[in-house]
C-alpha cells in the first residue's frame, strides 16, 4: 500500500485558508441577522435627521452631495416632497438615503436630493455597515427598501454612484444596476505641485503654461482671486450665469442653470462653510484681467469641498476676451497649484468627457445608477430608463456619432 505523504509546507496554508472561509461564512451569516433586524423608517423632513445626519457626513468617504448643508440649500429652493431613509440596527444609525420624490408624467420617481447637479453619490452609511457591504444579501435589501418605499415611490433612481470609492466598495453595489453614459475625472494632489504634474506630460503642460502667461501679459496682465466676502461672491456666480448662458445658447442647447430654482439653490450654497471641518459648499474663482480690458472677468469656475475632497462644479468663459489664451484651462492651473499645503488630496474635475478633463485628470471613475422599481408601473420606467442611458453610453463612446447628436441637438433647439 502506497501513503500519501502531505506537504508539511501546504498545511498551514490550507488550515488558512478554511479559517479564512469560516469567517467569511460567519460574516455573511452575521449580516443576514443584521438585515433580519434592520429597521428602515421614512423622513418627510430633514430637522429630525440633522444630528444622525451630521455624524454621518463626517466621514471622509461620504459625498459632499450628500451632507447636510447641500441638501438642506435644494430643499429650501425646491421644495420638493421628501422620502428620506433612515436604517438603523441595534439602536445605531445604519445609513441615511437622503431621497425626494420627482413627479413627472405620472411617474413617482424616489431620487437622491439635488441629484441633477451631483458628480458624485455614495448616500451615507455608519462605517461598519459600509465595510461589510460586501456580505449584504442584495434580494433581501432591495425589498427592504421597495418596501419602505411603497405607496410613496414607483422607482428608486440613484444616480451617479461609483462602486467603489477611493477604496471603499459601495453598499448599494448589489442592487440592480445599470452604468451611467458619464464618467467621472479626477486628479490626485501630490505633496507638492511639480509632483502633480508628474502624472500628467508635465513638460508639455508647463510649456503651455508659459505661452498662456505670455499673451495674457501682452493683453495687459491678469489676476487670479478668490473674492472673499459673501456679496462678492455672489455677485461672481450672477456673472457666471450671465456667461453660461450665452454659451448655451450659441450651441444651441437649454441652459440648465436658468430656472430660479437651481439659481437660489446655488446662491444657498455660497454661505455654507465651515472651516473647522473643511467644507464649503461653493466658493467661486475667477481670472480678472488688467490694461486694455481692466476688470473684466475672463474665466469663472465654482468648486466645492469636502475634508481632501474638492469638485468642480462648474466653469465659464467670456468668449470675447482673450480667446487664444484658454482662459479656463489656465484658471484651472491657478486654483489647483493654490490647493497644494491645503489638506487636499483630490481635485474631481466631476461627470462628463470632456478634452481638457482628459488632459488634467489621469483617474477616470465610472458610475452607476441603482434601478429599483417598486410599483408596477416603474418596472416599465426602470426598463425604460436602462435602454435610455444604454442608448447614450453607445452614442457618447463613438466620437463621429456623438458629435453628428450634438448637431441635430443644437438645430432642434
Amino acid at each position: 500500500m502506497q501513503t500519501q505523504q502531505l506537504d508539511v509546507h501546504e498545511q498551514p496554508s490550507d488550515d488558512v485558508a478554511l479559517a479564512d472561509t469560516a469567517i467569511s461564512r460567519l460574516r455573511q451569516l452575521s449580516m443576514k441577522l443584521a438585515m433580519a433586524q434592520l429597521d428602515i423608517e421614512v423622513f418627510d423632513a430633514m430637522q429630525p435627521l440633522e444630528d444622525d445626519w451630521r455624524a454621518l457626513e463626517r466621514d471622509n468617504l461620504q459625498s459632499l452631495h450628500q451632507s447636510y448643508d447641500w441638501c438642506a440649500a435644494w430643499v429650501s429652493a425646491f421644495q420638493r416632497p421628501l422620502a428620506i431613509l433612515k436604517a438603523t440596527h441595534a439602536g445605531q444609525t445604519a445609513f441615511i438615503l437622503p431621497v425626494e420624490i420627482v413627479k413627472s408624467r405620472g411617474l413617482r420617481t424616489a431620487k437622491f436630493i439635488a441629484a441633477d447637479h451631483s458628480n458624485i453619490n455614495t448616500g451615507l452609511f455608519a462605517e461598519s455597515f459600509a465595510e461589510a457591504g460586501r456580505t449584504i444579501d442584495p434580494h433581501e435589501f432591495a425589498g427592504q427598501l421597495r418596501h419602505a418605499l411603497k405607496g410613496r415611490a414607483d422607482l428608486l433612481l440613484l444616480q451617479n454612484i461609483p462602486l467603489e470609492w477611493r477604496g471603499r466598495e459601495s453598499p448599494l453595489a448589489g442592487l440592480p444596476m445599470v452604468q451611467n453614459q458619464n464618467h467621472a475625472y479626477q486628479l490626485p494632489l501630490l505633496p507638492a505641485f511639480e509632483d502633480t504634474l508628474k502624472q500628467l506630460n508635465a513638460k508639455n503642460r508647463r510649456k503651455k503654461f508659459r505661452v498662456q502667461s505670455k499673451r495674457l501679459e501682452a493683453a495687459g496682465g491678469f489676476e487670479y482671486v478668490i473674492p472673499e466676502t459673501s456679496a462678492e461672491q455672489h455677485g461672481l456666480l450672477d456673472i457666471f450665469f450671465r456667461l453660461k448662458s450665452a454659451r448655451f445658447a450659441s450651441l444651441g442647447l437649454p441652459d440648465v442653470f436658468a430656472d430660479r430654482e437651481t439659481q437660489t439653490f446655488l446662491h444657498g450654497l455660497i454661505d455654507k462653510q465651515d472651516d473647522s471641518r473643511q467644507y464649503f459648499g461653493l466658493q467661486m474663482h475667477m481670472l480678472r484681467l488688467k490694461g486694455e480690458h481692466e476688470g473684466k472677468v475672463a474665466a469663472i469656475s465654482g468648486i466645492s469641498r469636502k475634508g481632501d475632497h474638492i469638485i468642480c462644479q462648474f466653469g465659464a468663459i467670456d468668449e470675447e476676451l482673450v480667446p487664444d489664451t484658454s482662459p479656463g484651462e489656465f484658471l484651472y492651473w491657478q486654483t489647483i497649484s493654490g490647493l497644494h499645503g491645503k489638506g487636499v488630496a483630490l481635485f474631481d474635475f466631476g461627470l462628463g468627457d470632456q478634452t481638457y478633463k482628459r488632459s488634467w485628470a489621469p483617474v477616470e471613475t465610472a458610475h452607476y445608477d441603482v434601478v429599483l422599481p417598486v410599483s408596477p408601473f416603474g418596472v416599465a420606467a426602470g426598463a425604460a430608463h436602462r435602454i435610455v442611458t444604454r442608448g447614450k453610453a453607445h452614442i457618447k463612446a463613438r466620437p463621429t456619432l456623438y458629435k453628428f447628436t450634438q448637431g441635430i441637438r443644437a438645430r432642434i433647439g
